[in-house]
């Protein structure tokens, strides 16, 4: 097999546009997909990407919209430089045919531009209610015509491979004949998104299972604030549809949220009502539904026209039809479910880790863009500016000769296992503890009991994974235990409320603004000023 310069594990947005940018500056890359190619949350992607498009925004107020809705502990120079890239990723995305839709003038050079929770200005540049699907298909076409590019579809990364500080490659596996191969690169760029799995409810498709921070966190890498998990408040409650978002657009477009009664009650929580950042919306549907013993709660927008939702939320309205929901005449079921990781391995804005040789791009990073909370529509700009940064860094640097015989894959001490019952039952149980007890309110007794839980399937996983032959199912569970140690560990060190953690037991924020930190070795995270951070660069 052909080595590639840089080995992307990852096919979303940022792996995607991170392998277009290398191919840019004559780099070839490998593309890694869990599945095929064409998968992962870019695909599922509804509302949009934030960019300053209109003359009446600025770059100002997008930056005071981030730092706002981050609780205060975003990195107000990480966000600048991400938010300042944003038209210019647009321009680039367009000029590699993704469509946009246009302003509702008709005018062609003009897209049509929405407004999200904890946005002050229409600046959500969009592909109807399926942005994800148009970016993510898009690039996909691009990468595959792209001869610098290799793909290697349905192939799970176990482990990353080092050789003294740097990582040299990653172990990967066949999905189809479980066989593991080592796989030698100049570079690895973990795009392997978030770890929303790790609960039971959550809007992203299965393949959240937190491997990048997971691998990265195994090879040496500083995590850091893990203990922010942002649940969207909007999914929709259905027995066989529960991972279908319902997009925050369409709040930003005149949707409310009722009880079951029909009554409002946003606006007992946040003068901002619907348009309050996600963890207060979140927090408020939680709040409500334990109040009242609900199982869901209902999100309206049958009072604008019919043709303007049809129009504006086409793959809204065919999902919820297909469901026997008519949106645009009844409101529709919702809970809030896990959506976005916004801690993960520690990065900078070129995406360097602190381990020679790996980066970090997209969900599975923390850079100090979203800090305690993060904003609509941030995520997709951040895969693209991301993506850029890590490509020229890499491009910058000359690239290390690659090891071409890397240590092959041991399993002559393993068996086949006739109790895969375990992975299962342990899969069901973590979810459910961690929705329990590390979920949208958070006590510390809830999390004392996480931490138990957590202690006793890592163990019981690492010596499955040590005796048995390894699937994709036991890589995913052994992914997430860890994932969810590092949660715990982390919300446990925080002595306040902030963002997305919400405590019983300290309901205020802490005067200064800190964030945590979990590196090898240590057992307890850290929690340092965000000045310090800043300072530290």
């Amino acid at each position: 097999m052909e080595i590639p310069d840089v080995l992307i594990l990852g096919s979303g947005a940022a792996g995607l546009t991170c392998a277009l940018r290398l191919a840019e500056s004559g780099i070839r890359s490998t593309v890694v997909s869990k599945t095929r190619l064409q998968s992962g949350a870019t695909l599922w992607a509804q509302g949009g990407i934030s960019a300053v498009l209109d003359a009446a925004d600025s770059l100002d107020a997008h930056v005071a919209d981030t730092l706002a809705a981050g609780g205060d502990l975003c990195a107000p120079d990480v966000v600048r430089r991400i938010v300042a890239r944003g038209p210019a990723c647009i321009d680039w995305l367009v000029a590699r045919g993704v469509q946009f839709t246009p302003d509702d003038t008709g005018d062609t050079a003009r897209l049509h531009l929405t407004r999200e929770g904890g946005h002050s200005y229409r600046r959500i540049v969009h592909a109807a209610d399926a942005t994800g699907a148009a970016v993510e298909t898009t690039l996909a076409d691009r990468v595959a015509a792209e001869p610098l590019i290799r793909v290697r579809e349905n192939a799970f990364a176990v482990d990353l491979v080092r050789d003294g500080a740097r990582v040299i490659g990653a172990y990967l596996m066949d999905t189809a004949g479980h066989e593991v191969e080592a796989v030698s690169a100049s570079a690895v760029v973990l795009a392997t998104g978030g770890a929303n799995m790790v609960y039971l409810y959550s809007s992203n498709p299965s393949g959240a299972s937190g491997d990048g921070i997971a691998m990265a966190w195994r090879a040496g890498c500083t995590v850091a604030n893990m203990e922010f998990m942002q649940f969207h408040p909007t999914c929709l409650f259905h027995p066989t549809a529960r991972s279908l978002l319902i997009s925050e657009a369409l709040r930003g477009e005149g949707a409310v949220l009722r009880l079951p009664d029909g009554t409002r009650f946003m606006p007992r929580f946040d003068t901002r009502a619907e348009l309050a950042p996600r963890d207060v919306v979140a927090r408020a549907i939680d709040h409500e539904m334990k109040r009242i013993g609900a199982d869901h709660l209902w999100l309206d927008i049958s009072h604008r026209e019919a043709d303007f939702i049809r129009g504006h939320f086409p793959s809204i309205h065919a999902r919820c039809a297909e469901l026997g929901i008519d949106i645009t005449r009844e409101p529709i079921p919702i809970v809030p479910a896990a959506h976005y990781t916004c801690g993960g391995v520690l990065a900078d804005t070129a995406g360097r880790t602190d381990v020679d040789g790996l980066y970090a791009i997209g969900e599975v990073a923390c850079t100090g863009l979203h800090g305690a909370n993060r904003m609509a529509s941030n995520s997709l700009l951040e895969c693209l500016v991301m993506a850029e940064g890590a490509a020229q860094a890499i491009a910058a640097a000359p690239l290390p000769a690659r090891q071409q015989d890397l240590p092959p894959w041991d399993a002559s001490r393993v068996t086949d296992s006739d109790e895969d019952v375990v992975i299962s039952h342990n899969w069901q149980e973590l979810r459910r503890f961690m929705w329990d007890y590390v979920g949208i309110v958070r006590t510390n007794k809830r999390l004392s009991r996480a931490a138990h839980r957590v202690a006793l399937l890592q163990r019981e996983i690492e010596e499955f994974y040590g005796n048995f032959h390894i699937s994709p199912d036991l890589i995913e569970l052994r992914n997430l235990v860890t994932v969810a140690d590092l949660i715990v560990r982390s919300a446990r060190a925080r002595d306040e409320s902030r963002g997305l953690h919400y405590s019983l037991d300290y309901p205020d924020a802490h005067p200064t603004p800190r964030w945590s930190l979990l590196a090898p070795g240590n057992g307890d995270a850290v929690l340092v000023p965000l000045e310090d951070m800043r300072r530290a660069g």
